[in-house]
């Protein structure tokens, strides 16, 4: 009950955090930490605290740190990226469970994850084309063998989807980011004839189905629905009980370079972002130098997506193949399409891994050269789903469709430590922290601000230093904790 109060209290206490925020700091020109207080956001384990307003520090003298004193450096002169936002998936599931709720939990959901003061700012949403896993049902948009595509209509999404997607943009402030991905192609398109289990695209229907993207976005614009982009094909490695098609890398440039790009192009959606891959870190790199070795196919990827499931043996996340691809194609965006907590089980709601899963896999993203974060659904129902093949995940947010009430894990408020606070267009600056036990990264937003997220895996409790250029504010790192530090 306790921790329940303290959920219904939290968005309160964001327009509250925010107008103090507001009082004690200041853009800061240049990079003087002169006269500028350091304002902290935590959120911890074992205690109350949940994305809470907990210090207002100041810049001492500190020329040279000791090796025994705990430092997180931060130089805002060194810039990298630049971030383009977070957000995640309203697929249809998010969607059913959305309108299975009580119309104030509804406004509670829509305020919680897209309003910029009272909730987390999400600026970011994903979509599918075709069902997914996470449909109740499996659907295209076109009746079967028909390869002019004259039957489409997107009438199936018209009684959720869309005017989730719709309530979202609104409470966004009227716009989001909205890209769209496909899990699979109608099954007589592909060689298996069958939407699940892999199966490739039949080489005859490149052409219909490059034109099915179009159709799909022009008729989406027609509800009032802008699309910012898509990907080409979801986990297009994975040969899954759920809707799936398989492409190598050479097939899917090919595809992109020869009909997919072309026909965008054709169709008058040339603006429209182009993802490729939107698989997992392990083979990214080689997916990467296949497709932007190739000027005619690079010429059409806005960047590269990737999801973080390529664990499978419990070692560490495969960081590092971001930064390899950072460093041989600069110009392309790589950018974070999916990921969640998998094996749903309603006992490991406030599991606080959940929340640090999140903190440690976007803060090494980024600091490898993440330019956004897109989570996977952005809420489920009290099964974990629903989902037509049984794979039930977490999502930051339960909606339970039997009492009404929302459970919010951890990992809501991890996100939103990123998400609130970090405004698209910030440049990344360095940072790096003197223990292994800390993991951070910073911006500065382009008002100014600085904003330093710093991550505590331990079990200890501990004082460190946020050190700039000689001048340090003294923080307190709680056990199992993440903290935005703003100035």
């Amino acid at each position: 009950m306790k921790k329940m109060m303290l959920i219904a209290g939290l968005l309160g206490l964001f327009s509250c955090a925010e107008k103090k925020e507001k009082e004690t700091t200041t853009a800061a020109p240049g990079f003087s930490t002169e006269g500028k207080q350091v304002v902290v956001y935590t959120t911890a384990d074992s205690t109350d605290l949940r994305l809470s307003l907990t210090d207002t520090l100041v810049f001492k003298d500190m020329v040279q740190p000791k090796e025994t004193e705990i430092c997180v450096f931060v130089d805002p002169s060194k810039t990298f990226q630049t971030y383009f936002g977070t957000g995640a998936a309203l697929t249809d599931a998010a969607a059913e469970t959305f309108y299975k709720l009580p119309k104030e939990k509804q406004q509670e959901v829509l305020q919680a994850f897209f309003d910029k003061e009272k909730g987390i700012g999400y600026t970011v949403a994903r979509t599918n084309i075709n069902s997914c896993d996470f449909s109740s049902d499996m659907y295209t948009y076109v009746a079967e063998n028909d390869k002019e595509l004259k039957t489409f209509t997107i009438e199936h999404d018209r009684k959720y989807k869309i005017p989730f997607i719709k309530e979202a943009m609104k409470a966004a402030g009227g716009k989001l980011n909205l890209f769209a991905s496909p899990w699979s192609p109608p099954a007589w398109m592909k060689d298996n004839n069958d939407m699940l289990h892999g199966g490739k695209l039949k080489p005859d229907f490149y052409s219909s189905w490059a034109m099915y993207y179009t159709k799909f976005i022009k008729e989406y614009e027609k509800e009032g629905v802008p699309v910012w982009g898509i990907s080409v094909q979801n986990e297009p490695m994975a040969t899954q009980k759920w809707e799936s098609c398989l492409y190598t890398a050479e097939e899917e440039r090919d595809f992109l370079k020869n009909h997919l790009g072309p026909t965008m192009e054709k169709e008058g959606l040339k603006e429209k972002k182009i993802i490729v891959w939107d698989h997992n870190r392990d083979l990214i790199y080689q997916r990467a130098q296949t497709y932007f070795n190739d000027p005619e196919a690079a010429k059409y990827a806005w960047g590269i997506g990737f999801h973080w499931y390529e664990d499978w043996s419990g070692g560490t996340p495969m960081y590092e193949n971001l930064k390899r691809v950072h460093e041989a194609f600069p110009d392309k965006n790589i950018f974070f399409t999916e990921g969640c907590a998998e094996s749903f089980n309603a006992s490991r709601y406030n599991a606080w891994v959940l929340g640090e899963e999140y903190g440690r896999s976007m803060i090494n993203d980024y600091n490898n050269g993440m330019v956004g974060f897109t989570d996977w659904n952005i809420i489920l129902d009290e099964t974990g789903g629903p989902n037509h093949v049984q794979n039930f995940c977490f999502a930051p947010v339960h909606g339970d469709t039997k009492t009404g009430q929302l459970i919010y894990t951890n990992a809501y408020y991890y996100i939103g430590h990123f998400s609130k606070f970090i405004q698209p267009g910030a440049k990344r600056i360095s940072a790096a922290a003197s223990r292994s036990q800390l993991l951070t990264t910073a911006f500065r937003n382009e008002d100014g601000k600085t904003v330093v997220i710093v991550m505590n895996q331990g079990n200890q409790s501990f004082p460190y230093y946020l050190w700039i250029n000689g001048k340090a504010a003294e923080v307190k790192a709680r056990p199992h904790s993440i903290a935005t530090l703003i100035f």
